[in-house]
């Protein structure tokens, strides 16, 4: 029976690199429109983790072989590929982008006092804006090009970036734009002071919800060095697991221990913040 196991999951192994290695080639036949757009959001999957997914079901074949526990060649790839992605820090796109919006705004400060308008600033800022705003901006000086307002071209940009953050930073410059720049640079200092609070307090909530992050992390290391060692060391101990009643509720329950760890991380990411700028158009 294992030898069976050890060839199937050889070629599974064989299968999964040669579909890795497809996936990096561009295709030289035509797809159909729908198997096009479902490759097209698989490929960029397999190229960061197919190598992962190949070496657990490598590792998954060895011991399903060694230890007679057939669930391995299903539960290792999967461990190879989905453990890193639910203990590893999530990105903050919230620190990043406030980040981003201190620097522009600290930019437009000091332009507006050799005498340009906010309008004028902000066509200039577009040289040196953050590469998160890149983009973003360019639509803007487009949008103030071709004779939207103020208001409406920075409301757009909101909905792009669709952040509260960069809403009330928006918000602010729409309103400093239409007073015809006057008090503008006392707005835009107050604004990067008000920046800096908002990243400080992100910095300070992240380093909370990172600490139990990586007391799971080290935990869960611990238990899959231990479980392998006994896989490994003291088959007799889970003999009764290699019987298929046994590997249903192995898998159930590395299941339950997994759905723990989806519950961990949905609470360690930031809550969605409403809201209070939207486009007119």
């Amino acid at each position: 029976m294992t030898t069976v196991v050890a060839l199937l999951g050889a070629l599974l192994s064989a299968g999964v690199v040669l579909v890795v290695a497809g996936f990096r080639t561009s295709p030289r036949a035509t797809r159909p429109a729908s198997g096009a757009s479902r490759l097209d959001r698989l490929r960029p999957v397999l190229r960061k983790h197919g190598w992962r997914l190949a070496l657990g079901l490598v590792v998954g074949v060895a011991f399903a072989t060694i230890t007679g526990l057939t669930a391995t060649v299903l539960v290792a790839p999967l461990a190879a590929v989905g453990l890193p992605l639910l203990l590893g820090a999530p990105s903050n796109r919230d620190v990043e982008l406030l980040q981003a919006l201190d620097r522009w705004i600290r930019s437009l400060a000091a332009m507006l006092p050799t005498g340009r308008s906010i309008t004028d600033a902000i066509r200039l800022s577009q040289r040196q804006a953050p590469e998160l705003l890149a983009a973003p901006l360019r639509l803007l000086v487009a949008r103030l090009d071709e004779r939207w307002t103020s208001a409406e071209a920075l409301r757009a940009m909101a909905d792009e970036l669709d952040s509260a953050d960069a809403d009330a930073v928006l918000a602010a410059l729409a309103l400093a734009a239409d007073r015809g720049g006057t008090g503008a640079t006392a707005t835009l200092h107050a604004l990067a002071d008000s920046i800096q609070d908002r990243l400080k307090a992100q910095r300070e909530i992240e380093t909370e919800r990172a600490k139990p992050r990586i007391v799971v992390r080290q935990v869960t290391i611990i238990t899959v060095s231990v479980l392998t060692l006994a896989l490994l060391f003291g088959r007799d101990f889970f003999a009764p697991y290699a019987t298929p009643v046994g590997q249903l509720i192995l898998l159930g329950l590395l299941g339950l221990y997994v759905m723990s760890l989806v519950v961990l991380r949905r609470m360690t990411l930031p809550r969605r913040r409403e809201r209070i700028l939207r486009s007119l158009r």
